[in-house]
């Protein structure tokens, strides 16, 4: 059974910068990193949100720190990255707002 999350409110993390304009307390942003299977970053991965129906929503690379962003709905999302280094995805289930912070390992 796939792991789902629940959107958080962190302190303000230095890493993740958003654009002018979002509002945490509307918006739901789905954002991590992508991992190897001894936690280092994968660069360039083809990374994907599909919807609960598994339809193809959007596409992204990972940037040089394996880092992507997602702006989403409540709901059930799949994010899936696929690399060099092995294919992974994982299941979140935002009910709300707020940033969501998830890692998905490939292998």
């Amino acid at each position: 059974m796939p792991t789902l999350y629940q959107p958080v409110r962190p302190a303000i993390d230095r890493r993740l910068t958003l654009p002018p304009g979002v509002d945490l307390d509307k918006e739901t942003v789905i954002t991590g990193r992508v991992v190897d299977d001894t936690g280092r970053t994968v660069a360039g991965a083809a990374v994907r949100l599909l919807d609960a129906a598994e339809e193809f929503t959007a596409e992204l690379f990972a940037t040089a720190g394996g880092d992507f962003r997602f702006f989403a709905a409540p709901g059930t999302w799949t994010v899936r990255a696929l690399s060099e280094a092995g294919n992974g995805e994982v299941t979140v289930a935002p009910a709300g707002a707020g940033i969501l912070e998830i890692d998905v390992k490939v292998a």
